[in-house]
């Protein structure tokens, strides 16, 4: 930002300069800032394509999404052969759920540009969204290109997406992304046992290791961070709906495939004692560091209509955040548990001893919907790819109810609809 501000001084009419400055601001998050600086680049240059193309991007970071769509609008009337405008207004109408014009826009991105990653794998999110898994889950391997090139593991070993067999080879699994990710596609450990092959190594975060060893399934655990065994192939746990060629007619749905220990069940059961009323998990919000959390996550004040009624809450979360903390404060009608929550086996452990759980869609709506219990998962208008749209079910976790916004932001609606729910449970 020095950099760009010297440039300025020298030159005040240097509009790069000022695009690239929105840019250094947009990279911390300082999208006021950003917009003050593309507009003043604008002004200088009116013809300027790529700044009216970042306003967009961090007018859309800011929900001001009719603001972005005429930025990406006027950046692609002023160079209709810039493909970056076309993928970001695919992004902002995938915000609002006009899916279909949105990949309309993606495909013209990758008309101009055939190897344009980041649209090719918008474009993957946006199928697998609608159920169209086929084409879906092959374009998300330019995750590796896009979104995830920082997380890429360049193994010597080859990478294997289903296409030779592996019978009597060493295949290593390892775990990318959210822990939540790892908790729904370790299903297939199972389908790659069936093909023989003579060791699956499956490596994975710390915090799952307890939780995902309880996998039916024969396999060597490693910490992601020890050293790996020798092996001949390897796979991305990601990638493992692709290899096995998954639609919406062959996921392997059958639950539980994940289980409690017996013996921290027994503990939580003991610390929790007779039960008086139907015991509910609860998790509001997710990791601050999530991309998405500004959609997916709550404020513990709005489920305060939920506290009216006669259940046990129980909180579900290791980390209250200070927002929450006054609302906390004020309940006597939800337990904390953060200091015997270590890892997922504890959280399975509690979730084993409640009659349900509801929850934003974080982690522990995997760690629920993998262990077969009843799960109520909150949704955003924009919802992540994996629970796709119109639907109040989902085909990974047949005990999932999915309950959505009807529009943008609109948590009064779900909270209201899952409030009807409750009240019916207790009429049965």
């Amino acid at each position: 930002i020095n950099s760009y501000e010297k440039a300025i001084n020298l030159n005040p009419d240097y509009a790069s300069a000022y695009s690239n400055k929105g840019q250094a601001h947009q990279e911390l998050n300082q999208h006021d800032v950003a917009i003050t600086c593309y507009e003043k680049a604008i002004d200088l240059n009116p013809d300027f394509a790529e700044a009216y193309s970042n306003l967009g991007i961090a007018q859309q970071e800011l929900k001001q999404y009719d603001a972005a769509i005429k930025s990406f609008r006027k950046a692609i009337n002023i160079d209709p052969s810039y493909a970056a405008p076309y993928s970001n207004l695919g992004l902002t109408l995938q915000e609002l759920n006009q899916l279909n014009e949105a990949i309309s826009n993606y495909e013209k991105a990758i008309n101009l540009k055939n190897d344009y990653a980041q649209a090719l794998w918008n474009k993957a999110l946006a199928k697998i969204l609608l159920g169209e898994y086929e084409e879906g889950w092959q374009l998300y391997e330019w995750r590796w290109k896009s979104g995830q090139k920082d997380t890429f593991r360049n193994f010597k070993e080859p990478l294997w997406l289903g296409q030779e067999p592996i019978k009597d080879k060493v295949i290593l699994i390892h775990a990318e992304q959210g822990l939540g990710d790892s908790i729904q596609f370790c299903r297939y450990i199972s389908m790659v046992e069936s093909l023989g092959p003579k060791q699956i190594l499956l490596e994975v975060p710390m915090v799952l290791m307890t939780f995902l060893s309880s996998l039916n399934v024969r396999f060597n655990l490693i910490e992601q961070g020890h050293s790996i065994p020798k092996f001949d192939l390897q796979c991305p746990m990601m990638s493992l709906p692709y290899a096995f060629k998954t639609n919406l007619n062959n996921i392997p749905a059958a639950i539980p495939y994940l289980y409690a220990d017996k013996e921290k069940t027994k503990y939580w059961a003991n610390k929790l004692g007779i039960k008086t009323a139907p015991r509910v998990g609860l998790v509001w919000s997710g990791s601050t560091g999530h991309k998405n959390d500004h959609n997916r996550s709550l404020l513990l004040k709005q489920l305060a209509p939920l506290f009216e009624l006669e259940f046990e809450f129980h909180c579900l979360q290791k980390e209250i955040r200070p927002v929450d903390l006054d609302a906390m404060n004020n309940l006597k009608a939800i337990h904390l548990h953060e200091d015997d929550l270590i890892d997922f086996s504890d959280t399975a452990a509690l979730v084993e001893n409640l009659d349900l759980v509801i929850t934003v869609d974080t982690s522990v709506a995997h760690l629920a919907g993998a262990m077969g219990k009843k799960v109520f998962i909150l949704l955003p208008f924009a919802p992540d790819y994996r629970w796709m749209l119109d639907t109040n079910e989902s085909p990974w976790y047949p005990t999932a109810t999915l309950i959505r916004q009807p529009n943008l932001d609109d948590w009064n609606h779900v909270i209201k609809q899952l409030k009807l729910i409750l009240i019916s449970l207790i009429e049965k």
